[in-house]
């Protein structure tokens, strides 16, 4: 686990000017436009030429449109009088800012307009006086406040256009849309006007670098060297104003800077003017600036000298609105004073003490000064990426139709210069286009904020968005193939070179949703934004400032939404023409017409709309979609987030879906505000204040030595933040994901057979989070992907429930990281064999795993040979065995005694299931049999075995005939009569069973870790079995029930249970005749407890029958899943008997079996050994079928755990423990669940993966973690770290009794029955009802099918004087266990009895009604808690 740094929420502080060595930007090679008027216009006038009306002094009269043609505002009119407007520029008083026409007696004035309703000669200014019926239109105009700046934008422009005559609104002009001329003759006129700054006496340099903090790069992101120009965006000036001439309020812009790996930076920063000294000029740049006088080189009075600096912050979050506090408050804090804290602190203290937002912390209130602060909030969890986009100033700024007309160019990439006065909207709005084309990413030049010196790229060759301040037009002839946005004057201006495509081109039930979402937007913000009353109090507005920030957030999210809905109908369907590399890839394998259908797309899509969809198709934009869709990449959870949106959408309907495509938790998760003081001031020697002596002329340089490190621990703890572990991203489940499978599960919870496969699905996805780490542990690595690729066959073939892919992602991920495409392959095509369309990760996945491995070769090579050559011989001899065989019997016929039975004829030994490389060619058998492997044993199986041999019962074959999965098996004869074991290299395996059931031939103890599947609970059916009369080859006889029933005492025969023999790490693995897909390898023994010579090192009985808490009744495994909820933070499950709810606990007894150090050892003598069972012996057989370990291993009394302990923990449903521990390997690792400190540290977590993974017979390396843990004593000295054996069992029952609880019938039973139990504190005769011949009756009954007899005996004993008045358990479990313990697992048809016991159970609920019957405690289990036992797979150990 590797110690990240938690998210910083400033980088860098950067302070940007004018330096020594900036060059002037004015004498670039660059097409400057004519020199323009530097003065604004401050006066508008109307004359009338017709009443002797001259222009007045200073003013200048437009007389011809834009294209020459006369300007009649009367025009067409009988006796009209020749009215013309004049207007005058100068800087004697503020400028026009806006001008505008007015329609007396329709439209209402505006606040701060006013009215020119006379002209300078006081007749009337009405531009339309033809009549008494004509309408009355005046002009209008607003003038900048008092008193503005040198540099305060005004109208420096003002013309009129006749449309008529072909002419439009020039560039960069605002029109005005009211007709001048309302006569129903003439021309329609218009008038248009520009707004700009106008300057004068001013020089124009390229920023620099002033200062910056901290002084040192960082090495994750370095200050990029164009910062400060992206400050100053129009250079660092130096200007000439007049004596008298007010500071300009500072400007914020902000901007975006794009490193090579697509990560965005975020600058902040605010422009602002101070002294500049005159010293420092030369006589030419002097005279430039109008400071001296041209003829005789004196100084000009009255002039003051001003340049323009900047500061700013850059931080990898668009907190624009923080930022802008602070930066103005730092602004501030430099231009007043003086102060008794220095600049630098405040500025150390915001960067290094103001931790990031988090869900423990969302909200950050930071306390700069008395009188300024700020709150800092989180950003909202969202599984777009992150922007600085505006949807809302998008749709302020140009109207609902032209950001419809921007998707289209967007979406064709064309040439788009957006340009405003503004500079903080530039960023707003490009980022805005560039968001709205998601899940598109924009592959060309972008810069939302372009300074003078990049302004080159408007001449690249190549699509760009760029932003860039209007007064660059004034400087410059912008190139003619770009689309001119003009966000100022809502207008889109297009060259005759460059025609965008009409948004009809576009499919038309999408975009008109588009439209009506997005003028509804509009119409809603235009509410917002009219303002309140005049009589509106100041508590009003600040209440309705925090609502309409609220309400302005959900307005950008509906205008996210509606963009998001449009690409999701336009590209509906895409997934489906992706194209899998299923082949090895051929050297083009990455282009995008080898990766998708791209004419197939096309064909799918409307004629209509073929147009825009064969230029969307061309982009740069589609061809990177394709291969983040194909490829892994950091976009995976985006574009899976965008499949559910496809999914959702209904592109045929023409209204919105219901449901919400984002669904955005809260940003703030609480209102928990942590409060970030001040800087605290230094105090005096003696307390007293020190006395105030910062002051700044300028903007000061940073000293260094006043820049101060956090020193506040509180604080620093504050700023920590979790890290994130390097781990795969695969194993992860993308929020889309964690929400789409809590759906599912709240969908099955009332299903009763769904649930069960549901929380089977999540435990085996449980599993395959494990599997990077069980397959790296693992020393064959393709058998360990083999191993993991039948499970996922078997998952299918029984329907269980996947919540998500990601099982499916992480054996593509292992297939990739170790090799091998052609499994990866072969996941896929099962993934659609299910029914499965892989979303982009897991799609990703399987592409890089597919492209990145190396392939087998194409021609097959000498082993496929080989193998086609070994199936011949092995078919020809088996044809040869027949003959074989009758050739032994004649023989045996002809040597036995007249009159005499001949002796059985020695039937060959199956042998175990070996791989091609488990045995050599000299090893050859001499009656070989060809068989396949593959098989898997799997919780649910229903169907019935296959016909077995006598001796030995082996897994059932493949489903898939493929020759990679065929292995050969061999049949050998007993070797019984070759001598002892050690004189017989290679033994069948019937004799190796002999071996190891006789106390005298066992061998060593010698266990191998492997990747195979252990016998789990389940795997009984598989297990070997082998008594004195299958010794025999004769078939046992078998006796009815109600025999059995009779004679408890004793067995029958074949009574032994599966669990009684089984073969585990016990035997020697080495030797080739166990095969590879037989016999388990697994470093887990099996759980039913395997022969050996001595106890396992470490054994473990796990329990998860729990005691409620509110009726003290126990619960067990099926009812407790069947109780769970589909909350995944939910522990909880209800008791089936009272409703309650507890939470249910895993009961875990370790029982260590290791020598002390002193016996350790001395290991030479080899240890006694132990009189154990042999199955001709029928009380022992008994015993063996549900004896205690020591028993079944021959440990009847010596076996006893140096050192015992019982812990308990929660047990979780597989939904929690799925969430927690894709957590912890978020948050550790994965190699994490490699180590033993797991178990100590997360014991919740292990305990439950192990009960989970042994439940389900999956294998892990889980159990061997508890050797080095804290329950386990230390071994004495180095061993290896396969050595020790650790045994899991899973019980059904508790492990240990209550002190004054009536002992359960399957205990009596087998303490009648003197066989040894676990649970040795119970006595047979005891303070209960419960005798011989009652439990004798109870199975009588159960015998002959009347069940309602057995409960009624029960109910008549419990209501017997001195019965317990409850049970613990319920009758339904007593009898069930009870029959379990004297007839056997084998005997029980457990499906059976639950029918016959609901039937009774009916037949007594309709006389002592249901509510009676539950307090008794006789209902039987609920349908969910029986689906959920028969989907988990077989019984446990009572």
């Amino acid at each position: 686990m590797s110690d990240e740094k938690p998210p910083q929420l400033v980088d860098y502080f950067v302070v940007a000017g004018l330096t020594d060595t900036s060059r002037p930007l004015e004498e670039e090679n660059q097409q400057h436009r004519l020199a323009r008027p530097s003065e604004p216009i401050t006066d508008v006038a109307v004359i009338i030429r017709s009443q002797g009306e001259e222009v007045p002094h200073g003013f200048t009269c437009i007389e011809t449109t834009t294209s020459g043609h006369p300007v009649d505002l009367n025009a067409g009119l009988l006796n009209n009088p020749q009215m013309f407007i004049c207007y005058k520029r100068g800087r004697d008083k503020p400028p026009l800012i806006e001008l505008g026409v007015h329609y007396e007696g329709k439209d209402r004035p505006k606040p701060g307009y006013k009215i020119l309703d006379t002209t300078p000669y006081s007749r009337s200014a009405n531009l339309n006086s033809g009549g008494p019926g004509h309408q009355r239109t005046f002009l209008t105009y607003r003038r900048a406040a008092e008193p503005h700046g040198h540099n305060t934008l005004g109208v420096t422009d003002i013309c009129l256009v006749m449309p008529s005559k072909g002419e439009s609104t020039p560039h960069t002009f605002c029109r005005v849309d009211k007709n001048l001329n309302t006569s129903m003759w003439g021309p329609a006129v218009f008038l248009c006007y520009k707004i700009a700054m106008a300057k004068a006496n001013t020089l124009v340099y390229e920023a620099g670098l002033l200062g910056r903090y901290p002084e040192q790069d960082s090495e994750s992101f370095p200050l990029p060297e164009s910062v400060p120009v992206f400050c100053l965006p129009m250079g660092a000036t130096i200007e000439s104003w007049p004596a008298d001439t007010k500071y300009p309020l500072p400007v914020f812009s902000t901007f975006v800077l794009t490193g090579a790996s697509g990560d965005k930076v975020y600058g902040a920063a605010i422009q602002f003017h101070e002294a500049f000294p005159r010293e420092r000029l030369s006589e030419k740049q002097s005279l430039r600036l109008g400071l001296l006088s041209v003829v005789d080189r004196r100084p000009v009075a009255g002039r003051s000298l001003q340049t323009r600096k900047s500061i700013c912050v850059l931080s990898h979050w668009p907190f624009f609105d923080v930022f802008r506090k602070f930066l103005m408050f730092i602004y501030r804090y430099s231009i007043s004073g003086p102060h008794v804290l220095p600049l630098e602190t405040h500025i150390s203290h915001f960067m290094h003490n103001v931790p990031f937002p988090s869900p423990q912390r969302p909200r950050i209130l930071v306390q700069m000064s008395p009188y300024d602060n700020l709150l800092l909030c989180r950003p909202v969890s969202s599984p777009l990426p992150l922007s600085g986009a505006s949807f809302l100033t998008l749709l302020q700024n140009l109207g609902p139709d032209n950001a419809v007309a921007l998707l289209v160019a967007v979406l064709t990439e064309q040439k788009l210069l957006i340009h405003s006065l503004r500079p903080d909207v530039l960023t707003s709005v490009g980022e805005a286009l560039v968001a709205m084309i998601f899940p598109l990413r924009w592959q060309c030049p972008y810069i939302p904020l372009c300074p003078l010196a990049l302004a080159d790229v408007l001449c690249a060759p190549v699509p760009f968005i760029v932003g860039i301040h209007s007064s660059y037009f004034d400087l410059y002839e912008p190139p003619r193939d770009v689309i001119f946005v003009d966000l100022d004057t809502n207008t889109i201006f297009q060259s005759e070179e460059r025609k965008l495509l009409s948004p009809r081109s576009l499919p038309r039930r999408p975009c008109k949703v588009l439209l009506a979402s997005l003028h509804n937007l509009s119409q809603q913000l235009d509410e917002m934004y009219s303002g309140p009353g005049e009589e509106a109090s100041l508590e009003l507005l600040l209440s309705d400032a925090e609502a309409a920030r609220g309400r302005r957030a959900q307005l950008e999210l509906e205008a996210r939404a509606a963009f998001l809905r449009f690409m999701a109908c336009a590209l509906r369907g895409y997934r489906s023409f992706l194209r899998p590399i299923a082949p090895a890839p051929a050297p083009a394998g990455r282009d995008a017409g080898s990766l998708f259908a791209l004419q197939g797309f096309l064909k799918s899509r409307e004629r209509a709309y073929h147009r825009f969809y064969g230029q969307l198709l061309r982009t740069q934009l589609f061809t990177q979609f394709i291969e983040d869709c194909s490829f892994a990449s950091d976009r995976d959870p985006c574009l899976e987030f965008f499949d559910t949106c496809v999914d959702k959408v209904q592109a045929e309907l023409e209204k919105p879906e219901d449901a919400p495509l984002m669904e955005l938790d809260d940003p703030r998760g609480g209102e928990h505000t942590v409060f970030i003081t001040p800087p605290e001031q230094p105090a005096g020697p003696d307390g007293a204040e020190l006395p105030a002596r910062y002051r700044y002329d300028g903007f000061p340089t940073l000293r260094p030595e006043l820049l101060e490190p956090p020193r506040d621990p509180l604080v620093a703890q504050l700023c920590q933040a979790r890290s994130s572990a390097p781990s795969s991203p695969a194993p992860r489940r993308t929020k889309q994901e964690m929400k789409v499978a809590q759906r599912v599960a709240q969908k099955y919870s009332s299903v009763p057979d769904m649930w069960a496969k549901c929380l089977l699905g999540h435990c085996y996805g449980l599993w395959f989070l494990y599997l990077p780490t069980h397959v790296r542990a693992a020393p064959a690595k393709l058998r360990a992907l083999q191993l993991a690729y039948e499970v996922l066959r078997k998952m299918e073939a029984h329907k269980v429930v996947l919540p998500d892919e990601v099982c499916y992602r992480i054996l593509m991920q292992l297939c990739g990281q170790y090799g091998e495409p052609v499994l990866s392959v072969r996941v896929l095509l099962e993934m659609k064999r299910a029914g499965i369309v892989p979303n982009t990760i897991t799609y990703g996945y399987y592409n890089k795993a597919v492209l990145e491995s190396k392939w087998p070769a194409g021609t097959q090579g000498g082993r496929l040979r080989w193998a086609k050559l070994r199936n011949v011989v092995l078919g020809a001899a088996q044809f040869r065995q027949p003959l074989r065989q009758r050739e032994r019997r004649a023989a045996a016929t002809a040597a036995a005694p007249p009159g005499g039975r001949a002796p059985p004829a020695p039937r060959p030994s199956l042998q175990r299931q070996t791989t091609w490389a488990g045995r050599s060619l000299r090893d050859t058998p001499p009656a070989p049999r060809l068989v396949k492997s593959g098989s898997l044993s799997f919780p649910g199986s229903t169907h019935a075995p296959a016909p077995l041999p006598p001796r030995l019962r082996g897994p059932p074959g493949s489903a898939d005939g493929s020759l990679s999965d065929v292995s050969f098996a061999t049949d050998e004869s007993d070797r019984a009569d070759e001598g002892p074991a050690g004189n017989t290299p290679r033994r069948g395996l019937a004799a190796k069973l002999q071996q190891l059931l006789s106390p005298g031939k066992r061998p060593p103890l010698r266990p191998a870790a492997s990747t195979e599947l252990p016998a789990g609970p389940r795997d009984a059916a598989t297990c070997p079995r082998r008594g004195s009369e299958q010794r025999d080859g004769e078939p046992p006889p078998r006796r009815s029930p109600a025999e059995t029933l009779l004679r408890p005492r004793e067995r029958p025969e074949s009574t032994a249970s599966e669990s009684s023999v089984s073969l585990g790490s016990e035997l020697d693995l080495s030797d080739t005749s166990v095969g590879s897909a037989g016999v388990p390898k697994s470093s887990e023994p099996p759980a039913d407890g395997a022969a050996g010579q001595e106890p396992p090192a470490v054994e473990v009985l796990l329990s998860s029958c729990s005691r409620c808490q509110g009726c003290g009744a126990l619960v067990y495994d099926e009812e407790v899943m069947a109780g769970w909820t589909s909350d995944d933070s939910n522990l909880n499950t209800t008791c089936p008997f009272c409703g309650r709810s507890f939470v249910p606990f895993l009961s875990i007894e370790i029982q260590d079996f290791q020598l002390p150090p002193s016996s350790a050892e001395d290991d030479s003598l080899p240890p006694p050994a132990a009189q154990g069972p042999v199955l001709s012996d029928r009380r022992r057989c008994l015993a063996l079928d549900e004896a205690e370990p020591e028993l079944c291993n021959g440990y009847p009394d010596a076996a006893v755990p140096r050192r015992s302990e019982r812990v308990a923990f929660a047990y979780l449903s597989p939904l929690v423990l799925r969430k927690e521990l894709e957590s912890l390997v978020e948050n550790e690792g994965g190699e994490f669940l490699a180590q033993p400190e797991l178990v100590d540290s997360h014991p919740i977590i292990y305990w439950n993966l192990v009960w989970y993974f042994q439940r389900l017979g999956l294998p892990s390396n889980l159990p061997r973690l508890l050797l080095g843990s804290q329950h386990v004593a230390p071994t004495p000295q180095a061993q290896p770290p396969d050595s020790p054996c650790v045994r899991i069992r899973l019980l059904w029952d508790v492990l240990a009794p209550e002190p004054d609880s009536c002992p359960p019938l399957h205990v009596l039973w087998r303490l009648h029955s003197n066989v040894p139990t676990r649970l040795r504190s119970w006595r047979p005769h005891g303070h209960h009802p419960f005798s011989l011949a009652f439990m004798e009756a109870v199975l009588n009954h159960v015998g002959l099918n009347d069940v309602h007899k057995a409960i009624t005996l029960f109910l008549e004993t419990l209501a017997a004087p001195g019965a317990p008045r409850h049970l613990q358990r319920s009758i339904y479990r007593e009898i069930l266990f009870l029959m379990l313990a004297a007839l056997g697992r084998d005997h029980t048809d457990i499906a059976a009895f639950d029918k016959k016991y609901k039937s009774a159970y009916n037949k007594l609920a309709g006389s002592l009604g249901k509510e009676e019957l539950r307090r008794r405690r006789v209902q039987p289990p609920s349908s969910k808690a029986i689906d959920c036992r028969k989907s988990f797979g077989a019984t446990l150990e009572c």
